[in-house]
């Protein structure tokens, strides 16, 4: 949980005076983060190991717990560099609906990702690179169809 609470932006307590001169609004915003960081970490399914050390944690549940500490600050957008890889099967399933309940409350998200099939369900607009050049954008339908795509990962005709 504390992982979590780390991120949380503008806090009293951040500033050494207000520690000393108004100590019950930093604690209350504390327990107000707390509170906050728990509500995320239910979000993720990570609850249950909310006081376990990160270090603890498997690569999936880590990424989990990147993306409640990414929420502990409302953003906007959020930037995923591959958030699937080297998760497993059944973390990558609880990755992909929450990036979806996630998204669906109004954050925008910003992939990096070569897990096709997590591009597929979750991406509206794809956008395919090559040598740090774009190759095509479209949906993920159109551009798996795409033959400079395929030409570039797969080296060859579809």
């Amino acid at each position: 949980i504390e992982n979590v609470m780390l991120a949380a932006q503008g806090q009293t307590g951040e500033r050494l005076l207000a520690n000393f001169l108004t100590p019950w609004r930093v604690a209350a915003e504390e327990r107000a983060a707390a509170r906050k960081a728990a509500e995320l970490l239910e979000l993720v399914s990570l609850t249950r190991l909310a006081h376990e050390p990160a270090r603890v944690l498997s690569g999936g549940q880590r990424k989990l717990l990147e993306l409640a500490r990414v929420m502990m600050a409302d953003p906007a957008i959020i930037l995923l560099d591959e958030p699937a890889a080297g998760v497993n099967a059944t973390l990558l399933e609880v990755i992909i609906d929450r990036i979806r309940d996630i998204n669906e409350s109004g954050i925008t998200f910003l992939l990096i990702e070569h897990n096709i099939d997590m591009v597929t369900r979750l991406c509206h607009r794809v956008l395919v690179m090559a040598s740090g050049e774009l190759l095509c954008e479209g949906t993920a339908d159109e551009v798996a169809r795409d033959q400079r795509v395929i030409e570039a990962y797969l080296g060859g005709a579809a």
